[in-house]
């Protein structure tokens, strides 16, 4: 798909209306379509909570962008209905909870194989590695609490599998900071550290709110405790973006974000229905980010071509099955700590995440409770042939 994000225009910002007909429509089946129509509703709405984030932030922040903020937030806030309201009344929140997890892992192992700067691929791997861990605890509960093989969701795209053990994921938030690129850095390294934040930022929210309606005891402490690692990987990818862009320039790239990931969706849908939205809504951000434009041009006096380079997207993300990629990252890298911003061996782990971790499990882990007695085996002789090969 060739777009050009300074010359395309997409659909006027004054056209785009929905009804709430429109926005509440079928939802998907969890059984009957492809698990990963399922990953792109999820990182879909994740990126249009972040984009309404930092419009809000803008319009706190610039008198005279009021009026476009506002009418820009009220499209995303439908668009964000629409997306989220495709998983339906079939999911548990549970069974949620893993797509959010195979979103996260298939997502950020295709950003960490893009990404072209070495340090922020390294970075992209080392969460990959955490949120890898935590499926394989929420499967664990899925059992528990459901008697239900987390497969079903996952439809054997994603292993479940340990991998850096979630006990160990805790860390004093001086060492979840990274170096952020700089002012020259790729297109394709913003994109990818704006979509990741945004995603992450999303799975902790989701956990915030359901954790608390459960009456399991374990369960309620087990989304307590992955949620406050999902906050440090906001913290990880959000220290990847640059702290000198104005606000305006973020915006440029929150649009230009959305952008790059609906093109990707309109590219690889396999559901006509969800593509035709993912078609109207990619014509609804380049009208939104001709708006971002006149902003930027008419308030910081500056070229968006500094920001957005020559206007070509990056190579999309892969909604793929990254096996292979993670099983290698998962034996090279299982190891890896962190000490500020560096990524270092185990005996070199900066010091106050030990006492930090030392502190948050003084009465047990639930993540390592909850998968005791746990292991998943696929269900057919076949795939048991080929784990043990």
């Amino acid at each position: 798909m060739t777009i050009d994000l300074l010359k395309d225009t997409g659909t006027p910002l004054a056209q785009q209306r929905m009804s709430w007909k429109e926005m509440v429509g079928k939802p998907i089946s969890k059984l009957d379509d492809d698990a990963f129509t399922r990953v792109r509703i999820i990182l879909m709405n994740g990126l249009e909570l972040d984009s309404l984030r930092t419009k809000q932030v803008a319009l706190r922040m610039n008198r005279d962008a009021r009026v476009e903020l506002a009418q820009l937030m009220r499209v995303e806030q439908h668009q964000a209905t629409t997306i989220n309201w495709l998983i339906g009344a079939d999911h548990s929140p549970l069974e949620t909870t893993i797509g959010y997890e195979q979103a996260a892992i298939e997502i950020t192992a295709s950003v960490a194989e893009l990404e072209p700067d070495t340090y922020l691929a390294c970075a992209y791997r080392y969460a990959l590695l955490e949120d890898f861990d935590h499926l394989y605890r929420y499967s664990a509960l899925l059992d528990r609490l459901e008697g239900k093989d987390a497969n079903n969701i996952v439809q054997g795209y994603t292993d479940i599998v340990p991998a850096r053990p979630t006990i160990l994921h805790h860390r004093a938030p001086e060492h979840d900071l990274l170096r952020p690129y700089d002012s020259k850095a790729a297109l394709a390294t913003k994109l990818h550290a704006v979509t990741l934040t945004g995603a992450e930022f999303q799975t902790h929210d989701y956990y915030m709110n359901i954790g608390p309606l459960y009456a399991d005891p374990l369960a309620r402490q087990l989304y307590a405790e992955i949620a406050s690692v999902e906050s440090q990987h906001i913290t990880h990818y959000g220290s990847m973006l640059n702290p000198d862009e104005s606000v305006l320039e973020k915006l440029l790239l929150a649009e230009a974000c959305e952008i790059w990931n609906y093109a990707a969706c309109v590219e690889q849908e396999s559901n006509p229905r969800v593509k035709a939205l993912w078609e109207r809504f990619l014509d609804f951000e380049l009208g939104h980010l001709q708006v971002a434009l006149k902003l930027f041009k008419d308030f910081e006096r500056r070229d968006p071509a500094e920001v957005l380079g020559n206007g070509r997207l990056p190579d999309f993300i892969k909604f793929k099955s990254h096996r292979e990629f993670v099983r290698q990252t998962i034996a090279r890298e299982t190891s890896l700590r962190k000490d500020g911003t560096q990524f270092v061996n185990e005996r070199d782990e900066g010091r106050s995440s030990t006492a930090y971790r030392d502190a948050v499990n003084a009465d047990g882990s639930p993540s390592s409770a909850v998968s005791e007695t746990y292991s998943w085996t696929p269900g057919t002789e076949l795939m048991r042939a080929d784990l043990a090969a």
